[in-house]
């Protein structure tokens, strides 16, 4: 199978460059900045991307591949960070510019070869604050912007390329048919990844697994997806449990339980845990403790069920790659975002060895295995719901309160957008509530009620997300709705953050 190597210089953006190679069915695979030619040579790569990061080349420490990559004679493209480390290499030179963050019209100088067919100009995503001051000899300038003079390079006779903006985001016009330029053009690569072939590989490796498994399944499509490969590879030694943690969405649990029975041949059990997870989250405030309390909670769980209806040698847990890299534990230097439940909170003292046949994948690679898999389209369709539950939409102190608020007025805003035949076309869609309050008044009486936050996202995979244009009566209507059926709540309020700066849960 051919493969692009993407090395990871810690920008947040590495595993989208992945991502969106994937979709040229084409396999990405992020490797460490550091990883040794000997053993990129034993990968064979068709290419190799350098990522954006945090750094300047010219700062101490600052991360840098093995030097022979340079001279391999594979195909190489620099993106942001990786540009200015393609400039540094050859010769040129790299200064501080001012901070450029946004989007700013690439104008085309060259339009073959990595820039062929995107048109005399595009609006490309800038994140940096160094830039080449000077190229190197032997490289020409293939597009500009008005504040970088060498947003985009190449080599004379050779197949390095470096890009300042960043093609991998949704910002960028035209950004995937510069990497497939790059892919399928310049490297000619193989498109030999397709979902049917994991599908067939990773039942696999899964048969070989010995020894029993328990999977904690939700009711979302990462962790049914994980529990019917591994049905498929090891039949009845799969144990799937669900765990109802009084953190669930309204009738969830009814839902999972009716799914699980009518729709799939595997062994299912419901643990009913929602009083010790409220007490454990009792006089919690810090949105990672919360995360990592939640996670603890649910391992704790899981291992008391093992130790009873055992024996099992496996944990087996729907772990994507934004949970990996948003959790810090990828293998660049990216920064952690936030701990998931299923990634960053898991304890030492588990005692069970953890299967994640998903943690490569992306979300929409998911939905493609579910459906190969025969899940139906209602799942495939449900908005996805965070692990650690609704203690991520309530921010400081979860208590009964705000969970009963955050409960009615999330399954408000769901019934609403399917009364207005938007639900299926939004990522996602939900309430979250805190401990702010705001006068309002009910009939002649003011009250002093809490504020419900409404928020609406639209995205591929996760990584990268838009706040959601609703029509104005809509949101009038929830509104109207969520201030009339919940007597503690006296205003509502829409989040317009787009994913980056904010994050798609508020906790």
């Amino acid at each position: 199978m051919d493969r692009i190597l993407v090395l990871d210089f810690g920008s947040q953006y590495s595993h989208l460059i992945c991502r969106r190679i994937r979709e040229f069915s084409v396999y990405a695979e992020l490797v460490p900045f550091d990883i040794s030619l000997d053993e990129i040579k034993k990968r064979d790569p068709s290419g190799i991307i350098l990522s954006g990061g945090p750094s300047s080349v010219y700062g101490e420490g600052a991360p840098r591949p093995d030097g022979g990559i340079f001279e391999s004679g594979l195909p190489l493209l620099g993106i942001c960070y990786g540009h200015q480390l393609v400039v540094d290499r050859f010769g040129g030179k790299v200064k501080r510019a001012n901070k450029e963050y946004g989007s700013s019209t690439l104008l085309i100088d060259d339009d073959a070869g990595l820039l062929g067919g995107v048109g005399r100009s595009v609006r490309a995503w800038m994140s940096h604050g160094d830039e080449a001051e000077k190229i190197p000899d032997g490289f020409k300038v293939i597009g500009h912007t008005d504040s970088s003079r060498a947003a985009a390079i190449a080599m004379d006779g050779k197949p390095v390329y470096g890009i300042q903006f960043h093609p991998e985001v949704v910002h960028t016009e035209r950004g995937s048919e510069i990497l497939k330029n790059f892919v399928l053009g310049i490297c000619r690569a193989k498109q030999d990844w397709t979902m049917e072939g994991f599908v067939d590989s990773a039942v696999e490796k899964i048969s070989k697994v010995d020894g029993g498994v328990l999977c904690g399944v939700s009711g979302g499509i990462d962790s049914t997806v994980t529990a019917l490969l591994i049905h498929k590879a090891i039949g009845d030694r799969l144990k799937c449990v669900f765990v109802d943690n009084g953190l669930l969405r309204h009738g969830e649990r009814e839902e999972v339980e009716a799914m699980f029975r009518d729709n799939f041949e595997v062994n299912f059990t419901t643990v009913d845990a929602a009083d010790r997870f409220l007490d454990r989250l009792k006089g919690v405030t810090d949105p990672e403790e919360k995360r990592k309390a939640v996670g603890e909670e649910f391992v704790r769980v899981f291992s008391e069920f093992a130790q009873k209806n055992g024996p099992f040698a496996w944990l087996a847990q729907g772990t994507l790659y934004p949970d990996v890299i948003e959790s810090g534990v990828s293998k660049g230097p990216a920064s952690v975002i936030k701990s998931h439940h299923n990634v960053g909170g898991l304890p030492d003292w588990l005692n069970l060895e953890v299967l994640e046949p998903l943690r490569e994948l992306y979300k929409d690679e998911v939905r493609n295995i579910a459906r190969i898999l025969g899940v139906s389209e209602r799942l495939l369709k449900r908005h996805p719901f965070p692990g650690p539950g609704l203690a991520v939409r309530i921010m400081g102190e979860v208590t009964r309160e705000k969970l009963q608020i955050a409960r009615i007025a999330g399954k408000i805003v769901e019934d609403e957008l399917v009364k207005e035949g938007l639900y299926e076309k939004i990522w996602q869609a939900y309430a979250a509530v805190g401990d702010d309050k705001a006068v309002g008044v009910v009939g002649d009486e003011r009250r002093y009620g809490n504020v419900v936050i409404v928020r609406a996202v639209d995205s591929i995979d996760a990584m990268t997300a838009d706040w959601t244009r609703l029509p104005h009566k809509l949101l009038e209507r929830i509104s109207n709705r969520i201030t009339n059926e919940i007597e503690d709540v006296t205003w509502v309020t829409y989040a317009i953050s787009s994913k980056p700066p904010a994050t798609i849960e508020p906790q």
